[in-house]
């Protein structure tokens, strides 16, 4: 009686689709930090950063309070801080700028820490993504910016729109899926703009 046995490398009927990872580069195209009390950024040189974040910015810190983006906790609940930088890309603004009727939007209208040119659809580099600087830090991405009307105020009132209130309504709805990333240092270091990046994409997967 001759024995069979399975293929070891055959594909099971529920095996899950795995993309493989990847590697892009991108250039720094502006830096900006926040006043320790104020949510918009301004234009810097650089970002000195620590593992805390950035040096003097809004977001900087181990911890944070929890708010409405976590409502599984009650809110000012103490949690690690994974936001400590906000990304966005030049192309994904000027689309939400179109989409608001807008003649521009600024990064430093939204908070923004980094503007990274070349990565094509920054907004949806998924969680675990590394960003190397070619100054040596480098910064791990946690997940979507999601947009909220804070930011929507920001834009309206910089825009000096007439309805400030229908601008900062219309902004989560324009710039879901393009309000960039937040992201955590990973390794310190100083960034410069104009400096280069390597973007490195994890293996990725959809768990059914």
């Amino acid at each position: 009686m001759q024995l069979s046995f399975p293929d070891p490398l055959a594909r099971r009927d529920d095996e899950t689709d795995i993309v493989p990872a990847r590697k892009l580069a991108g250039r720094v195209a502006g830096c900006f930090v926040a006043a320790f009390d104020h949510f918009e950024t301004r234009p810097v040189d650089a970002l000195d950063l620590d593992f805390e974040g950035i040096a003097g910015d809004f977001h900087r810190g181990f911890t944070r309070r929890a708010g409405g983006r976590e409502p599984w906790y009650e809110r000012d609940t103490e949690i690690r801080n994974e936001r400590q930088l906000s990304i966005v890309a030049p192309d994904e603004l000027s689309r939400i700028a179109h989409g608001m009727g807008l003649d521009e939007v600024r990064p430093e209208w939204v908070g923004a820490n980094l503007l990274l040119d070349s990565v094509p659809q920054l907004s949806m580099l998924p969680s675990g993504t590394l960003i190397f600087f070619s100054g040596g830090a480098t910064l791990k991405v946690d997940a979507q910016n999601r947009p909220c009307r804070v930011a929507g105020r920001a834009i309206a009132r910089n825009a000096r729109v007439a309805d400030q209130e229908a601008v900062s309504l219309l902004f989560p709805k324009v710039a879901r899926r393009q309000r960039g990333i937040v992201a955590w240092v990973e390794k310190p270091g100083r960034i410069e703009a104009g400096e280069q990046v390597s973007v490195r994409i994890p293996e990725q997967w959809i768990y059914r």
